[in-house]
């Protein structure tokens, strides 16, 4: 459950600056020194958080834009920071929700972190994606029921194993038992996104208030028992 940020940079003192500052507050980082490889990363994985050091890595500021393009990144939380090539109000319009000019003033990358973190943890619930076994009923626009099970849930959207070999496309309508000590039928109309094989995955599109209500206290639920696993297990 911890986030996961994409520093994008060759300068070490950036890099100190932000290990510090984001791993104040549990993230994980992955670096890259250039911008080609981290907008292959963007183009097939979701970030909480990106930082891309503008001026200092050739095509850091384009790639801002590039990034902010690619579908699992359009809500991304990404960071601009600058050197006086590239100016503040270049990098807002390129896409980045923050920036931050070098040398690093650690008030300024406080207050940042401070108003951004929030809003990362919130994208990162939204696509985190718990592992479940569920039973998941199926109704296309012509009414056809179709059976599958569910692989992994999130505020966002759900995976889906199907039982029969059929193709689902388009918009369709999902049920199922949020498990509880009194099981609550959940309704969505949801949107088919990806198909591999068998497995698929379906992005909401509108779900019921009181389903909605219910979904929400089940992933917390999901949410406590992933953090009692984590600090279950031995340290190294």
């Amino acid at each position: 459950m911890r986030l996961e940020c994409l520093v994008v940079t060759s300068d070490p003192t950036l890099l100190g600056h932000l290990q510090a500052g984001l791993g104040a507050h549990g993230a994980l980082l992955d670096f890259r020194q250039d911008s080609v490889s981290a907008i292959e990363l963007a183009s097939r994985r979701h970030l909480d958080g990106l930082v891309i050091d503008c001026d200092d890595v050739p095509g850091g500021a384009a790639a801002i834009a590039q990034v902010r393009s690619r579908p699992a990144n359009q809500h991304t939380l990404i960071f601009g920071i600058v050197n006086g090539v590239t100016s503040p109000e270049a990098a807002l319009d390129l896409g980045a929700n923050f920036v931050i000019s070098k040398p690093i003033q650690q008030p300024r990358l406080r207050s940042v972190l401070d108003a951004a973190v929030p809003k990362m943890e919130r994208e990162h619930r939204r696509y985190f994606r718990f592992p479940v076994d569920l039973p998941v009923r199926f109704r296309n626009p012509l009414g056809q029921p179709f059976a599958a099970k569910m692989k992994n849930v999130s505020e966002g959207g759900l995976a889906i194993t199907l039982v029969d070999p059929v193709r689902l496309t388009g918009v369709v309508v999902v049920e199922f038992e949020l498990p509880s000590i009194n099981p609550q039928p959940f309704y969505a109309k949801a949107d088919v996104v990806w198909s591999d094989s068998f497995v698929m995955g379906l992005r909401f599109l509108y779900i019921e208030k009181d389903s909605g209500t219910a979904l929400q206290s089940w992933l917390t639920s999901l949410e406590a028992q992933s953090h009692f696993h984590e600090s279950a297990q031995p340290s190294n």
